[in-house]
């Protein structure tokens, strides 16, 4: 799933897992004034927030979700930056290669959407024939996007952090962990609180429940399933504990820079705050760039899972990141993916790339692996997988390459890697 932040789209029904209240359904005019009338005050009494204008409200077809869609994929995610996006979760073995990727999203969000926020013209769609049931959680989570926007700017929110997913990750976290969040404190008067839902894994099993209905999502792999979930509920929980630590400051106030940051408290609550180490990588040796970004600490969590299927290994694993960038490459023999990653410490990277050996052992099915300088290298069928480690300016580095058989395996010079 492209990560870019498609800014303020209801896709679930997080409230549907709490027991709602009837609402009062005064009069009012327009398209759900009477939901908007009953919402406003509830959302400025938990936010501590006021409207400074009245938000404005309006009902679109599919077609037209559609073509917002469309229109805000073109912006953010242009068609080649998309595929090479896709080609290096193919390459990662965490979505199909037979996946189309741009198309797929398309569906699967048109599906979802019961509503959205769109803060170019300050409007918040309904639509037509939405369930009413949801209409009223939709709008309500909505309502606390046109009020974030009223007091930060989320059009350039989401136009930020330029060729960095994982920290447009960690945004969008801020800004749907935020509205779930005081969503679901409206839905149970105040008094919300996970335990009693059996934790936030309860809640995301709830979720999934919901979601198994929907074909697309259904469908979808796991890689995609969980980085449309994280927002919402490693989001909620980050604004929760934020809450808990000062409930009379505005969590918009700081926004985390990286999915570590939203999963682990101290990396954010430390003063200074954990930041990832910048990797940036040198031009491509014998191969021709194709595509790079930032994969993280939940994506790398996901990358471990995927092929180990061990919940605790890749949590432990993907524990420690502090740093990476990937470049998709290619070369007369087909694509092939570079990817660098930094640690806190020795310790971590080791248990990292140990882990990621198992999973190449998994993937592949036992591939012959030849011990290298730093490593090893496994002959898997028509690809060569090399899995090394070393230091970079005192900083400890994990590098995974999966090139096709014949390709050079030294892509990038280690020694031109800038860290910062």
């Amino acid at each position: 799933m492209h990560r870019t932040t498609i800014v303020c789209l209801t896709f679930i029904a997080l409230a549907a897992t709490v027991a709602c209240g009837d609402r009062d359904r005064g009069a009012g005019e327009g398209p759900y004034a009477r939901e908007v009338a009953d919402a406003v005050p509830r959302i400025e009494a938990v936010t501590g927030l006021k409207f400074k204008r009245p938000p404005k409200i309006e009902e679109r077809s599919k077609e037209q979700v559609r073509s917002f869609l469309e229109k805000q994929f073109a912006e953010q995610a242009p068609a080649a930056e998309m595929a090479g996006e896709e080609k290096a979760l193919q390459l990662l073995g965490l979505v199909p290669d037979t996946m189309h990727l741009r198309p797929f999203m398309l569906d699967l969000l048109t599906e979802q959407i019961i509503g959205y926020y769109d803060p170019k013209p300050k409007v918040l769609y309904v639509v037509k024939g939405a369930n009413r049931d949801l209409v009223g959680v939709t709008v309500t989570h909505e309502l606390v996007h046109a009020l974030q926007d009223q007091y930060v700017n989320l059009d350039s929110i989401q136009h930020a952090n330029g060729d960095d997913s994982d920290r447009k990750l960690a945004a969008s976290a801020l800004i749907e962990g935020h509205a779930t969040y005081e969503q679901l404190q409206i839905s149970t008067g105040g008094t919300f609180d996970p335990e009693k839902l059996g934790g936030w894994s309860g809640i995301r099993q709830a979720l999934r429940q919901q979601q198994a209905q929907l074909p697309k999502f259904s469908a979808a792999p796991l890689y995609v399933q969980e980085m449309l979930l994280f927002p919402y509920l490693s989001g909620a929980e980050f604004v929760r504990r934020a809450h808990e630590r000062d409930s009379t400051a505005s969590p918009l106030a700081r926004f985390p820079v990286s999915t570590e940051q939203v999963m682990h408290p101290a990396a954010f609550e430390s003063n200074p705050p954990d930041a990832p180490t910048e990797v940036t990588l040198p031009a491509s040796r014998g191969m021709t760039h194709v595509h790079d970004d930032v994969l993280g600490e939940f994506g790398a969590r996901l990358f471990l899972y995927e092929h180990t299927h061990d919940q605790a290994g890749a949590l432990r694993g993907a524990a420690g990141w502090d740093g990476d960038r990937y470049m998709v490459v290619h070369d007369a023999r087909g694509d092939g993916i570079v990817w660098l990653t930094v640690w806190d410490t020795p310790l971590d990277a080791g248990e990292f790339a140990d882990i990621v050996k198992q999973g190449i052992n998994r993937r592949f099915g036992s591939p012959r692996e030849t011990k290298v300088a730093g490593g090893s290298e496994f002959a898997a069928g028509a690809r060569t997988v090399r899995v090394t480690g070393g230091e970079i300016a005192g900083r400890t580095y994990v590098l995974y390459v999966d090139v096709p058989a014949g390709s050079p395996r030294d892509v990038i010079d280690l020694g031109a890697v800038r860290l910062r």
